[in-house]
């Protein structure tokens, strides 16, 4: 393995140079080189957007299960590791609705029906943003390149907002003046002591009320813990200081190719670094990048003609080629926890919750690398309607693979067979 001062030079394309290698950005990990005593600490990075992905060009021939299969056109850039991704086909969240399914892909439940659900529609990165806790200085990152980010839910059924590439990097650089610092950990006492009030007045109506009314107020506890939970994890990282990086902030102004590169290896730093453990980015298109003339929104509603084909066949191309380029920035890494890459312990899932631009939601776009899991595979589940597997396993399994404890989230009723778990 190369020693940290090769390390330092590992984002320097297009976008950030780390100055400080990861033991000293992180010295909680200098002390362990692997995690041979305890379950290794897992990543988590869905790579989405919100228009689904034109099929023919990307889903393998139904009939080429298992290894053999020819990778399709959209899929190319992904070949070179092709022993370490699985493309599935018929897995879906099993209802209709168009755009609405973008918002479903990491929860498998509709946020007007959250009601339904003991953890409502928490999204699979929020789920990993607890189970971490103040582990990282971010319990996650909600990121959008040239197009909203809806993925991300809270178990309150808040939409985590996103931010873009040049919020991005100051979230992750900029080092707060100390009188910011002392301000923020003053709006956290005094956020503390609101919600100390609250509850004890919240409390006393408990008794007093109808039983709906009683339901209304286990839901505002539940809000209220979550934003103590959120103080209690974020003070301590007030003053503790953030990773360095010797290249100026990123332009905002460039296009969507070098904006997307660009968020890539923030995404990577940001795994190098440990300061977060669950990402999430949605990738959109402007006119004029890539050299086409025309909007994301009217190119996925193509009625198989020539041009917004190929359009499409261009921009969702180059999205699997970035997560293609994260896999190589992760694979030339070392993991100073776990040992080994970062690849090794990284799941990194491209999806969507619309599975085309003509509002399907049948058969969602899904490609899973890294994380542990064996792969090499292209897993074909039944199509039948009465057979059909939910979605939501495949977002058990990336759980139940991140350590977290549990055996149905979302709309799930089972981890996902046949995707199995590699020998740690």
């Amino acid at each position: 393995m190369k020693p940290s001062l090769e390390r330092r030079k590992f984002l320097r394309s297009s976008g950030v140079v780390m100055a400080l290698p990861m033991l000293e950005a992180v010295p909680d990990t200098a002390k362990a080189s692997t995690a041979v005593d305890s379950a290794p600490v897992k990543r988590f990075v869905c790579l989405s957007n919100n228009y689904g992905v034109y099929q023919k060009a990307f889903f393998p021939d139904p009939s080429q299960r298992g290894a053999d299969y020819q990778v399709p056109e959209t899929l190319t850039a992904l070949a070179k590791h092709r022993k370490d991704f699985t493309v599935f086909s018929n897995l879906d969240h099993g209802f209709t609705g168009g755009h609405q399914g973008v918002p479903v892909l990491l929860s498998g439940v509709r946020p007007v029906l959250a009601h339904n659900y003991a953890e409502g529609n928490i999204s699979l990165d929020q789920k990993l943003a607890e189970h971490h806790g103040a582990a990282t200085r971010f319990p996650s990152l909600t990121l959008g390149c040239r197009e909203r980010n809806l993925l991300s839910f809270t178990r309150t059924g808040v939409q985590v907002p996103s931010i873009d590439l040049r919020a991005a990097y100051r979230k992750m650089f900029y080092e707060d003046s100390a009188e910011a610092k002392t301000a923020q950990k003053k709006q956290f006492e005094r956020h503390s002591s609101i919600l100390d009030v609250v509850r004890e007045q919240a409390k006393a109506m408990d008794n007093k009320v109808s039983q709906n009314d009683r339901r209304k107020l286990s839901e505002y506890f539940d809000s209220v813990r979550t934003l103590e939970q959120k103080i209690t994890q974020q003070e301590p990282w007030i003053q503790r200081p953030k990773p360095k990086t010797d290249t100026d902030e990123p332009n905002p102004g460039n296009g969507t190719e070098e904006q997307l590169k660009a968020l890539i290896e923030i995404i990577a730093l940001a795994l190098q670094t440990d300061s977060t453990r669950a990402i999430t980015m949605t990738s959109g298109f402007v006119n004029g990048d890539f050299g086409l003339s025309g909007g994301y929104h009217g190119f996925s509603h193509h009625g198989e003609r020539e041009e917004p084909v190929a359009a499409l066949k261009k921009i969702e191309g180059f999205q699997i080629a970035m997560m293609s380029y994260l896999i190589d920035l992760l694979k030339a890494q070392e993991d100073l926890i776990n040992g080994g890459t970062l690849f090794d312990h990284t799941a990194i899932l491209y999806g969507c919750g619309m599975a085309s631009g003509t509002h399907s939601t049948t058969n969602l776009p899904l490609v899973l690398a890294g994380g542990g899991f064996k792969h090499g595979e292209h897993r074909v589940y039944p199509d039948e309607s009465q057979q059909r597997i939910p979605a939501a396993n495949l977002l058990l399994s990336i759980l139940q693979n991140s350590g977290v404890e549990i055996d149905q989230f979302g709309s799930s009723n089972g981890s996902l067979r046949g995707l199995e778990f590699a020998s740690n």
